[in-house]
């Protein structure tokens, strides 16, 4: 390993991922959203002072906290399929063709959405990466407290290169749509998209998985298969 991807992976030891389990910690990732979504981004609209939708009631929440100052610093989503006949009723579906949507799986398949990062501290590193990774240990918590077994989204073409920087990948799911600018709906099974990740950045997955504690490494799961 590099020493400018060991520094990376110090760098984001400084962030520890909660899970938003209480109405403190959720009000707290509602607000995180109005910053970044409303008043930075434009998103949404910016009337009062959180930013829900009709997902957030089966949707898991992290947020990501910077250790050294105890701010909030980020906070992401994984909206689980309805519960209701075979629609997965989820933000996306809106966004992607028909055939595409039905391509995925119709139980365990989550939605991750609202990776939202404080402008703060944007600017403050070149490229973000320790923030990532600390939001994608917290979906993958997430995952596997939701029995969410793959992943869809829909991301900014920038976001998914930097990404793969880190041995995550996704794969395409239609083509790009025109949504706050050009994006790419994609998906990927959590056990290929870890794996692969295993084999391609192995510290990072260390740290993205707690050494496995989060999610087995592949080794373990085709042993306890």
């Amino acid at each position: 390993m590099t020493s400018a991807r060991s520094d990376i992976l110090d760098a984001a030891k400084d962030f520890e991922v909660t899970i938003a389990d209480t109405p403190e910690r959720l009000r707290a990732a509602y607000s995180l959203r109005h910053q970044v979504y409303c008043m930075e981004r434009g998103y949404e609209p910016g009337t009062g002072a959180l930013e829900t939708d009709r997902f957030d009631r089966r949707a898991g929440h992290a947020l990501l906290t910077q250790r050294s100052t105890g701010r909030l610093v980020g906070t992401v989503r994984i909206i689980a399929p309805s519960a209701v006949g075979s629609d997965l009723d989820l933000p996306m579906q809106s966004l992607c063709q028909d055939g595409a949507i039905r391509a995925l799986p119709t139980r365990g398949t989550g939605e991750i959405s609202r990776f939202a990062i404080s402008k703060s501290l944007r600017d403050a590193s070149a490229d973000g990466i320790p923030l990532r990774l600390g939001l994608m240990r917290g979906v993958v918590q997430l995952s596997a407290n939701m029995g969410i077994r793959h992943w869809c989204a829909v991301m900014e073409h920038t976001l998914l290169r930097l990404l793969r920087g880190s041995g995550i990948h996704f794969q395409p799911l239609g083509p790009a749509v025109e949504f706050r600018g050009l994006r790419q709906p994609c998906w990927g099974p959590v056990d290929q998209v870890l794996g692969r990740m295993f084999a391609e950045r192995p510290a990072v997955w260390n740290y993205v998985t707690d050494g496995g504690a989060l999610w087995p490494a592949p080794m373990q799961a085709a042993a306890a298969a």
